[in-house]
């Protein structure tokens, strides 16, 4: 354990280096989960997101919402959130690109085979926004894998890919493109830390820059506790 937090630290430091040269931004990310039943939970989340290597703060977004998984291979999902962008140029410059409220409806679609994970996720978003209200769609396809001895029903280890579209029904109807890699650790079965790299492509829209992100995240996971 102590040989990975130790590794784990030098190749954060080596990826700040090399932010600060290739203006990569930061991604960070909160995720909590709280499991009512097998069928129905509860999440919040939380992002904060940078043009530069912790440096020119422009966006961010407090989001919550409720599950209800209909099978081990199909969840829809009902959230709703607020989403902040502020201009480049300092950290939160105003007047905002765009100040938003948002409610989505989703539905991930999980198909194992063999080792692997292949995730389908379709959400839609009605958004209220300075400019109005807009729709949007959103289709990710994403590939895990989880490997490492297996303990207490869990590996401790994951990798994993992922690309995502944005679509809207105004022209020029292609928004984004979305490009994800990460590794995943969970020193508990409820816990992980995610360490990863995004890549983000816009097409004429403001309420955020594409820009190259090192992702950082944290995931809990809570369940009711049982009467017994």
């Amino acid at each position: 354990m102590k040989r990975l937090i130790f590794i784990g630290f030098i190749l954060l430091l080596n990826l700040g280096v090399r932010a600060q040269k290739i203006d990569l931004g930061s991604w960070n990310m909160l995720n909590i989960k709280f499991n009512l039943n097998p069928k129905i939970s509860f999440f919040g989340e939380t992002q904060l997101r940078s043009l530069k290597f912790y440096d020119n703060f422009h966006y961010y977004e407090v989001k919550g919402g409720v599950n209800y998984k209909l099978n081990s291979n199909l969840q829809l999902t009902l959230a709703c959130g607020s989403y902040q962008t502020y201009r480049e140029g300092g950290n939160f410059v105003l007047p905002k690109n765009n100040d938003e409220f948002r409610i989505w409806p989703q539905l991930l679609l999980i198909q194992p085979i063999g080792a692997f994970k292949i995730e389908q996720r379709y959400r839609a978003e009605l958004r209220f926004t300075s400019d109005g209200y807009r729709n949007r769609f959103r289709y990710r396809l994403g590939l895990s894998y989880p490997f490492g001895k297996k303990k207490n029903d869990f590996k401790p280890f994951q990798v994993s890919a992922s690309n995502e579209l944005f679509f809207t029904n105004n022209e020029p109807y292609f928004e984004r493109n979305r490009i994800q890699f990460t590794f995943q650790f969970k020193p508990s079965k409820n816990t992980a830390i995610q360490l990863g790299y995004l890549h983000q492509f816009d097409y004429k829209i403001n309420d955020e820059t594409g820009r190259d992100f090192l992702q950082i995240g944290f995931l809990l996971e809570l369940n009711k506790a049982s009467k017994s």
